[in-house]
């Protein structure tokens, strides 16, 4: 069996996507995955291998993606790719030091978003709420579109109570993810916050948010703020209408 057909049996029996997928088939079995092969990337390339650990982190497997990271560098050497795949997966499975060690190297290459954001993301773990906001920002000044990270932003600078601050990148990823779980988790958060209830019960409605979600929600809202009274008559900026969606977690975004 040759490198190629390894490597397919190896991603398949890591994704638990078949059995037996490297048994002997007839011949006219074998011709025809021969020419699906044929037209298939190929695994012999470092970025088609990248692809697939990448998807292999998307499914949640980072165990055993650092496993193939090894690989990957043993066979083309270490590079700013695959030390990003592997901070992230370091940070993941409860190695904080070592992720943050990688993420630093990363922040004078093309990576240094993808790493500042590493970085808050472990700060946020340890609740070190303005440490995060500041490297979400650093983050944002190279990606200043990406909704997940103005959301990340948001929520940390409403943890560390700056709530002016967080107005804007809470709206700004509103905007630009009205359908996203998480970010209309911090927009009903930070209108909770504001003394908006009406707009926050609104928000939460249109998400279908369940009565456990919104309690965490408002618990927040009240360990971060002191009640205020509700302000009423006010359209919500980001004139939005939110279609429902499965009820979301609350914190940081983890991709």
């Amino acid at each position: 069996m040759n490198t190629t057909a390894r490597l397919h049996c190896l991603f398949i029996a890591a994704s638990a996507l078949a059995l037996g997928a490297c048994t002997t088939l007839p011949d006219a079995a074998q011709a025809e995955a021969a020419q699906a092969a044929a037209r298939e990337p190929s695994l012999e390339n470092q970025p088609t291998y990248l692809s697939l650990v990448r998807q292999m982190q998307g499914n949640g497997m980072w165990f055993a993606s650092l496993a193939h990271i090894d690989a990957l560098e043993q066979r083309w050497g270490v590079s700013n790719e695959t030390r990003l795949l592997r901070a992230d997966a370091l940070r993941h499975t409860d190695q904080p030091a070592s992720s943050t060690a990688l993420y630093q190297k990363l922040l004078d290459t093309p990576e240094r978003a993808a790493a500042y954001r590493g970085l808050g993301l472990l700060a946020g773990a340890g609740q070190d709420y303005p440490r995060a906001a500041d490297m979400f920002e650093r983050a944002r000044q190279v990606l200043p579109t990406d909704g997940v990270l103005l959301s990340d932003l948001g929520y940390a600078l409403l943890r560390a109570q700056r709530f002016d601050a967080a107005r804007l990148p809470v709206l700004q990823a509103a905007q630009l993810l009205p359908t996203n779980p998480k970010v209309r988790s911090n927009l009903a958060l930070y209108l909770l916050t504001q003394g908006r209830a009406d707009q926050a019960r609104q928000v939460m409605d249109e998400a279908r948010f369940s009565a456990t979600t919104r309690e965490a929600i408002e618990q927040l809202a009240q360990e971060l703020a002191p009640p205020r009274q509700t302000v009423s008559g006010l359209a919500l900026s980001t004139g939005l209408r939110l279609s429902p969606t499965l009820t979301p977690p609350l914190p940081l975004a983890t991709p």
